[in-house]
């Protein structure tokens, strides 16, 4: 008579990594008690050990009764419905601790091998951590709250990780918990990373470890203000963003590329870098140039009209300005990227007004037109303007990329936001994917320093990345964040990816994530592309995504020992990221009220749409009390008139 309670079975078929187990006739209450604690018996998601010799092996449940049966089994069905189906997924020495246990198997299981229910025990032993240092605990087992869940910071940050599941499901809080846990300083003082966040979601989650970089910054906030200088661009980043496309076989490209090496080179002359030489100028390279004078320059190759100097008695000419009202003549504004307007063509008349082409034009005018508007637009200052990074007419600016690196990845905090809500919609792929290039080149270049990412590891976070990291996406940021993918590892940068839509994220990024916390997911189509991304064959285990429940998550991949279904453990309130869901109505009543009253449960008060346009217009959503109490005396002050 079997006396060990946590045996639950034996095998009765192996294919591959898949066995079959039958279930023997104690086990068809469903229960079994070992050592007082209560286990349940064919819960999908859960584990069950295969003792050979002195190895266990270990697998996941992915399906329980009759269609688990072997196919031959299944007619006659001699066991009843008592089936499970198993997935392999490693093995670990007896009585072994910790990291005795690994992924994969050295030897598959034999008809009749006896199958045991993993117990609390087994579990401590499989997911305690080896070297405390190397792991971060961000939950408790959804089987056995006494068990943390640790994740491996190494494999975590090297190996890529996505982080997955539908709105409201608790994915940003998770991410804000990882964080959180990664960036403390008393275990990683030099912890470094930057997150991508599009929606200024995460600067009140992060506030005291993080250095947030923002369009219209509130320097009293301690934020700083986001600028991007437009020559640390490689050039088809620079043409894409500041000309749009061209149409001509590669024309304009050649006239742009001989103009910015020009003006580069001029740089170069009146401010020397150190290490670089006017002939080593490449369009590439990042060196400070005027890209209002490059404007200029190829607005005048293509609109200027020239006319004969006046009194001249040789062919010298002069450019054929208008003249306005006063009989000034609109030579325009370089640096105000006002553009000059010339005379029209006349080529009748005398020799000394007859009016031509001053040179042979480009045939770039609406492309020329679209990068003057964007030197005038304060949307785009941040790149355009940027601040101490604008080079004057002659390339010299008051700061270079240095310091421009020292405040984005070498500042003292652990974490950088680069909070990108600011930036127009039309070019925030553009944006993405040229920060992110700027980052990985000076990382690459410097992996041998100090400050390189092999002496320093750096964790991108790319929030929402399915919004540019699409399958059909080209764009630079998608060509970034490939190549970050396939290479980061090897020189310290990793990446985090975030979305709700996995389906949309390009399959190459997503088969070089290593890690994968996959939360609530409806959508067959994402659990889909979930399972396809995964190392191990757990198909029966994603299946049941769908039922998770807030801030509850499957979390495979090379930074967990096993996959695990855990319970990710909340930041505390005033760490999570701004993205909670409003409270509509409230249920709950107290004798004096509400118990917590929801938006429509409010009485209906006097509102101030004017000071909703006056945040739309300044582009700010901080409720200033002050200034807000102060447009309300004027304006009451014009109602009373």
């Amino acid at each position: 008579m079997q006396t060990d309670p946590s045996f639950i079975g034996t095998v009765q078929d192996v294919n591959g990594t898949t066995i079959t187990v039958a279930l023997t006739d104690e086990t068809v209450t469903g229960v079994s008690f070992v050592s007082g604690e209560c286990y349940r018996i064919g819960q999908v998601g859960s584990f069950v050990r295969i003792p050979i010799g002195f190895v266990d092996l270990y697998g996941l449940v992915s399906q329980v009764g009759a269609g688990a049966a072997p196919a031959k089994e299944g007619e006659s069905l001699p066991y009843g419905n008592r089936w499970l189906q198993v997935q392999l997924v490693g093995e670990g020495k007896r009585g072994g601790r910790g990291g005795v246990f690994q992924r994969g198997i050295s030897q598959h299981p034999t008809i009749e091998d006896k199958v045991h229910i993993v117990t609390e025990k087994d579990l401590k032993e499989i997911y305690g951590p080896g070297d405390p240092t190397d792991f971060v605990s961000i939950g408790h087992l959804a089987s056995a709250e006494s068990i943390p869940t640790y994740i491996d910071i190494n494999k975590l940050v090297t190996r890529h990780s996505v982080v997955v599941g539908t709105t409201g499901c608790g994915k940003s809080t998770t991410v804000a918990g990882l964080l959180n846990s990664l960036s403390n300083t008393e275990n990683y003082p030099s912890a470094r990373i930057i997150v991508i966040d599009i929606h200024g979601e995460y600067a009140k989650a992060l506030g005291d470890r993080s250095t947030v970089f923002k369009i219209g910054a509130d320097i009293t906030e301690g934020e700083q203000e986001l600028q991007i200088p437009f020559w640390a661009l490689n050039f088809e980043e620079l043409t894409k963003f500041a000309f749009g496309s061209f149409n001509d076989g590669g024309k304009s490209y050649a006239t742009i590329s001989d103009w910015l090496i020009k003006l580069k080179r001029e740089s170069i002359v009146n401010k020397p870098i150190k290490g670089v030489t006017p002939e080593s100028v490449t369009v590439d390279l990042p060196v400070p140039f005027c890209l209002h004078k490059l404007w200029s320059e190829l607005y005048k190759k293509d609109f200027m009209t020239i006319r004969p100097k006046p009194g001249s008695a040789s062919d010298d000419v002069e450019p054929a300005y208008a003249k306005d009202e006063k009989g000034k003549e609109l030579v325009g504004d370089v640096m105000g990227a006002i553009p000059p307007v010339f005379l029209s063509i006349k080529t009748s008349g005398p020799k000394e007004e007859r009016i031509e082409w001053g040179k042979e034009p480009i045939g770039i005018r609406q492309q020329l037109a679209t990068l003057g508007s964007k030197l005038r637009d304060p949307r785009y200052n941040f790149i355009c303007n940027p601040g101490d990074w604008k080079p004057d007419i002659e390339g010299k600016s008051r700061k270079d990329l240095d310091e421009l690196l020292e405040s984005w990845i070498g500042n003292k905090r652990p974490i950088t936001i680069l909070d990108l809500s600011g930036i127009p919609s039309i070019i925030l792929n553009d944006i993405i994917g040229a920060v992110l290039r700027i980052l990985y080149d000076a990382v690459f270049w410097g992996r041998n320093l100090p400050e390189g990412a092999r002496e320093r590891p750096l964790l991108l976070v790319l929030e929402e990345a399915h919004t540019y990291l699409g399958q059909e996406n080209s764009g630079t940021a998608a060509d970034a964040v490939r190549r970050i993918a396939k290479e980061g590892r090897k020189y310290g940068v990793g990446i985090m990816v975030v979305s709700q839509r996995p389906s949309e994220i390009d399959t190459t990024i997503l088969s070089q994530c290593g890690t994968i916390v996959a939360m609530r997911l409806a959508n067959s189509k994402d659990r889909g592309h979930i399972t396809g991304a995964a190392s191990d064959n757990l198909k029966g285990l994603f299946e049941i995504l769908p039922i998770l429940r807030t801030d509850e998550a499957i979390i495979v991949g090379e930074a967990v020992s096993l996959p695990v279904r855990t319970i990710i453990e909340a930041p505390p309130p005033e760490r999570r990221p701004d993205s909670k869901d409003p409270r509509v109505v409230a249920r709950f009543f107290k004798k004096d009220g509400f118990d917590a009253p929801g938006a429509w449960n409010m009485p209906m008060e006097k509102e101030r749409y004017d000071i909703m346009v006056y945040q739309w217009r300044t582009q700010t959503a901080k409720y200033d009390h002050a200034l807000f109490k102060e447009m309300g005396n004027e304006i009451k002050g014009e109602h009373n008139e």
